[in-house]
């Protein structure tokens, strides 16, 4: 889908889908919820597919739209229905405050793996091994998205498309490859993994070809994952802290990675 610059003083164009309710019921086993106003403008603003998409104040959304996303509001027009709020809030789990919600069709398994291997990149791939917290997922998926990586990795149960991590990565799935992969599956490249007993990464520069792997919350780096890294690293932090958060940690790696780049 391709964003046109909104137009002043425009007709809103006739809603694309005159049954939106069915549509949304036949469509939903096999896509991904985007919950809220800023999902869809992220996902629409990096060209997902949206085949149905529900408000339940037309209006307000498309002046939200006007007001902080004017690039994709012609296309949120195209694509928005107006609902009733309690059939918007019987189509999601949770209802968002700005009372909007949409489906996209999930990027292939083949366009996400022939993205994180090639070589050469322009930016890391971040992999999360054995996450477990949901919305530390999707943080770290926005965060990636805003550093320009070129996807993020996660090892383990942990869906990284789950309808909460992309609520948490506010749509941002769709600017940056998003994978579910085994530890031998992981993409080519040097592999910087994090560890409290690694070198200082202040004394290094990270390549755009690094793939910077993070522990579980709760138990750090799996055994396969530490065999497979070529550098364990560690990140500055005052004695008797016992941790960061993950999705802290990913943004110092990134912004150390970022710091070293021409």
């Amino acid at each position: 889908m391709t964003a046109h610059p909104a137009s002043e003083g425009a007709t809103a164009p006739v809603p694309a889908a005159a049954d939106p309710v069915r549509t949304w019921r036949r469509l939903a086993p096999e896509t991904v919820l985007l919950d809220g106003f800023h999902a869809l403008k992220h996902a629409v603003r990096f060209g997902a597919d949206v085949p149905v998409a529900v408000t339940a104040d037309r209006a307000a959304t498309l002046a939200l739209a006007g007001d902080l996303a004017p690039d994709v509001r012609d296309a949120l027009a195209a694509l928005l229905t107006e609902v009733p709020a309690a059939t918007y809030a019987s189509l999601v789990p949770r209802p968002h405050p700005t009372e909007v919600a949409a489906l996209a069709v999930r990027p292939s398994r083949a366009a996400n793996l022939a993205v994180l291997a090639q070589l050469p990149r322009t930016a890391p791939v971040v992999v999360l091994d054995n996450p477990r917290n949901l919305g530390n997922a999707g943080a770290v998926i926005r965060l990636a998205a805003g550093f320009g990586a070129t996807g993020v990795v996660t090892t383990g149960t942990l869906d990284p498309w789950h309808p909460t991590v992309v609520r948490g990565g506010a749509g941002l799935h769709f600017a940056t490859a998003v994978e579910r992969l085994t530890v031998p599956e992981l993409p080519p490249g040097p592999v910087f993994a994090l560890d409290p007993e690694g070198d200082d990464i202040r004394g290094l520069t990270l390549p755009d070809a690094a793939v910077l792997a993070f522990g579980s919350e709760r138990t750090g780096l799996s055994v396969d994952l530490r065999a497979r890294a070529d550098h364990l690293l560690s990140l500055p932090m005052r004695p008797q802290v016992s941790s960061y958060n993950l999705a802290t940690s990913v943004a110092m790696t990134l912004y150390h990675w970022s710091a070293g780049a021409p």
